[in-house]
């Protein structure tokens, strides 16, 4: 992974800066308003209805559009200014509220009546299912009070929280370790050269290429997503050209392919996704999916695959499937990915004692780059945890404490440091699945707990390194950590009311999900299928959660991934294609992967090699636009179901 080529390209692009500026005034609470206010909504909105949101084009929009309105009033963003806006649109994007949206329909779904575990789901989640409030589908109600005062709590923590060891961690492995962070630059040069567009010069070529993909995404959001909305406001049915979520087409192949959810997902957007995701990774899917294909009529004539049968549509498949063979693989194999991402930490230490600086650059930090005491940050990350702690402790008093402490204490900065270094060497994130798991079913098993609260606890398992990317993204700009922290301090607020509005809206507009949510309606089922299978794990009598769980099949998956990884190695191909085969393999709804891999192809063998090296930076920006026009489809046909129904009610 080291010496992986695709890697290399983006190492070392962009050396630290020597002047630094906080970047924040008025601009930037503008900023954040208007994505809280208006991009926000259409995200939600295009997250239930296609699966997908506005994503980075919220970024791109917000400040393009400063950028034209500062140049028409003969003023300059400053590329400080340009990376805060950058930042506050990623923060602000992110609803807590959808959260609660999913609990509402958890608590009374199908699934948890057929598992038996609607009747322990605790009403500091959402409320009974009897509830007034259900059923008038409204936040504003008292049952509601303490899951939403629970999620503005811990929202709180998190925001705190995010200066403490990932800052601290960011000073270690950047400061003094000096490790390259081959990924950071890709972030930071993408808003540095916006700055462009903040001058008052001929237009670059940014604008050209995110106007085509805008245009596209209009168009086809057009069709995609605003038809069936205005359609089924004006007619009894909705206009749908094209089918949402996906074709499902395993009916027609069950005797072809038993076992095996086939279909097509028609969404434009996965072709400009698979020209920017790495090539070998897309590839890895496409070798996953095969192998599934063919594998699995054999495991079905084996009476591995016994739950399937025909007649079964997508989501039943897969959840069949998952219950009886893929669950247990795809632990085995999640555990040689996380093995191999622990192996590769180890071996850097040997590789990096050459670049390691003193331990002294801890306490001198570089003038100017608004750093504060180390001790402070790992003081925010000792009192957040420990406030953790006492939140679990008194949501889930039966289950044993000491285990909160150790997720706190032990565990995250153990797999925080690991991924800090795998980020800092080779732009990889690394995780261990099912230790969470594991110790509910540890507590359950050896201490006597019964329940399902600790499902919903705010557990203090956090994986910080993904933060020091973002640290040394804001480094390589020249933006003062002072300037991000008044940015979070602005952002919060708007970021909460903004999403519980929105949220209260789009709830009142149809139940969640519903025909007016294909996606949701479609996928929601099987998610929450997934869920509650893995939480009956920790009630009392023959969960089901161990009749699917295999010791066999996690350690072939085990092995299977190890031994890829070693051919993999052996003979200098892309490691790459091991995280691809993982994603393939059985895990996820293949619908999506056949536009993915078009766009990969496309991307590599056409458009790279008919613009050259340039095609790496204009695929990002074609997808930004392509999301922009989706997200702007999105808005306009959330306000105008918002205002049709509102109308309809004033009426009535």
């Amino acid at each position: 992974m080291y010496e992986d080529k695709e890697l290399q390209e983006y190492r070392d692009l962009l050396p630290p800066p020597t002047h630094f500026e906080e970047g924040f005034g008025w601009r930037t609470v503008i900023g954040a308003i208007f994505i809280g206010f208006l991009m926000m909504p259409g995200s939600m909105y295009l997250q239930l209805v296609i699966g997908t949101g506005v994503g980075p084009a919220a970024r791109w929009v917000t400040i393009i559009l400063f950028a034209e309105i500062a140049k028409r009033s003969f003023q300059e963003l400053k590329q400080q200014e340009i990376f805060l806006l950058y930042y506050m649109a990623g923060a602000a994007l992110a609803s807590p509220f959808q959260g609660l949206l999913w609990n509402q329909y958890l608590i009374q779904s199908d699934a948890a009546r057929m598992l038996g575990v609607a009747e322990f789901i605790p009403s500091w989640v959402a409320p009974a299912p009897e509830s007034a409030s259900l059923i008038e589908r409204t936040f504003f109600h008292r049952d509601w009070m303490i899951p939403i005062l629970l999620l503005v709590g811990s929202q709180i923590i998190q925001r705190v929280d995010h200066f403490g060891l990932g800052y601290a961690l960011y000073r270690i492995t950047s400061d003094v370790e000096k490790l390259p962070f081959p990924m950071a630059p890709v972030g930071a040069l993408g808003t540095m050269a916006l700055a462009e567009s903040a001058e008052d010069k001929v237009t670059g070529w940014k604008w050209r290429v995110f106007s085509i993909g805008g245009v596209i995404g209009l168009l086809f959001g057009s069709i995609y997503v605003l038809l069936p909305t205005a359609s089924e406001l004006l007619f009894t049915e909705p206009i749908r050209l094209i089918p949402i979520p996906w074709i499902d087409l395993t009916h027609h192949t069950e005797d072809i392919l038993p076992a095996v959810a086939t279909g097509i997902q028609l969404d434009l957007g996965l072709i400009f996704i698979g020209m920017v995701l790495p090539f070998w990774a897309v590839m890895g899917g496409l070798a996953g999916l095969i192998i599934t294909i063919i594998l699995n009529p054999f495991l079905r004539e084996w009476g591995v695959l016994t739950r399937w049968h025909p007649g079964m549509e997508t989501v039943d498949t897969v959840f069949a499937n998952n219950f009886d063979f893929y669950m247990s693989f795809g632990i085995g194999l999640g555990l040689a990915v996380g093995a191999i991402g622990v192996w590769h930490v180890i071996a850097s230490f040997r590789k990096g004692s050459e670049r390691r600086g003193s331990w002294k650059i801890l306490f001198q930090p570089p003038p100017g780059r608004g750093d504060f005491n180390f001790w402070i940050s790992i003081g925010i990350y000792v009192a957040s945890t420990l406030t953790y702690v006492a939140l679990c402790v008194w949501l889930v008093p039966n289950f044993p404490w000491i285990f909160f402490l150790g997720y706190g204490f032990l565990y995250t900065p153990i797999l925080s440091y690991i991924t800090a270094r795998m980020e800092g060497i080779a732009g990889q994130f690394v995780s261990l699945p099912m230790v969470r798991e594991a110790s509910f079913i540890a507590g359950a098993r050896f201490f006597g707990y019964q329940g399902i609260e600790i499902w919903y606890a705010p557990i203090p398992i956090h994986n910080y390194g993904e933060a020091t990317v973002q640290f040394r993204q804001v480094e390589l700009t020249g933006t003062s950590i002072r300037g991000i922290i008044k940015s979070e301090i602005v952002v919060f607020p708007v970021v909460m009311i903004a999403s519980l509005v929105f949220s209260q809206f789009i709830w009142r507009l149809a139940p969640i999900p519903s025909s007016a949510y294909p996606y949701a309606q479609e996928m929601w089922h099987l998610q929450a299928l997934n869920t509650l299978l893995m939480q009956t794990s920790t009630l009392e009598g023959n969960a089901l959660f161990y009749e699917a769980l295999s010791g066999l099949v996690v350690i072939s998956g085990l092995g299977f991934g190890v031994v890829c990884y070693g051919f993999l190695s052996l003979f200098g191909l892309p490691v790459m294609l091991i995280y691809g085969v993982v994603r393939g393999l059985g895990q996820s709804t293949p619908h999506g992967l056949i536009l993915e891999v078009a766009g990969a192809l496309l991307g590599r063998y056409f458009f790279l090699k008919r613009y050259g090296s340039m095609w790496r930076q204009y695929a990002p920006v074609l997808l930004a636009g392509f999301s922009c026009g989706m997200g702007l489809m999105g808005m306009f046909a959330m306000g105008f179901a918002l205002i049709l129904k509102s109308l309809g009610r004033l009426a009535y």
